[in-house]
């Protein structure tokens, strides 16, 4: 985790190696592939770190870390949504749920770290979507707290919210419709709700592993 001399802020190799946002297929090609790759992410959350090497970091403290995983600094927080591009998309689901109870919660100190203009909590992934990469017209697929919600958008037009089987146990996405059409991919296309309509999460206890 130490990033002294090594040209890092707010995060070091294990975070920055993951950040292409704009070419994620070629990078978990360039990795070893999707299995390889979700072995990757698996050492990342799950490898310990000693006291010293986050004892003379801002903002940084284990109240935001999970593994070498730092979610307490953004410029990892697109990670846990890299597990859409593996051979086991459903473990985003998992670690997104896990980041929400962990490292949120409604306090003055409800947030593991410095909001830096509000990126901590834009992050808050509720509605069950995230733009992992900026710019682009897609969102990747992660595991709802709502059970309902409306997004007014800019045109005027609504998009509904349902889901379905709600509960703190059932974290996994087993369907998801939008306006009676199945999603079939762990990404969901601006394109596709702009005009407003109804997007419908059904959730499990047990993970979709089609």
């Amino acid at each position: 985790m130490d990033t002294h001399g090594q040209g890092f802020i707010e995060g070091n190799a294990w975070n920055y190696g993951l950040y292409v946002p704009q070419d994620i297929e070629n990078m978990v090609e360039l990795m070893g592939g999707k299995k390889q790759f979700r072995y990757h992410l698996d050492s990342l959350f799950a490898m310990e770190i000693a006291d010293k090497y986050i004892d003379q970091h801002e903002d940084i403290t284990r109240d935001g870390i999970i593994g070498n995983y730092v979610h307490g600094n953004e410029p990892g927080h697109h990670i846990p949504y890299l597990y859409n591009w593996t051979d086991k998309p459903y473990k985003t689901q998992e670690r997104v749920r896990t980041i929400l109870k962990a490292m949120y919660g409604p306090s003055e100190d409800g947030l593991c770290g410095n909001d830096d203009a509000g990126q901590m909590s834009a992050w808050y992934s509720a509605l069950g979507f995230y733009p992992v990469t900026p710019g682009s017209d897609e969102y990747a697929i992660g595991s709802p707290l709502v059970k309902s919600a409306q997004i007014q958008l800019p045109n005027g037009k609504k998009l509904d919210i349902t889901v379905e089987n709600q509960s703190p146990q059932n974290i996994y996405v087993q369907e998801i419709t939008l306006n009676g059409k199945v999603i079939q991919h762990y990404q969901l296309k601006h394109s596709e709700f702009i005009n407003g309509g109804t997007l419908v999460y059904h959730m499990e206890r047990t993970p979709n592993k089609e």
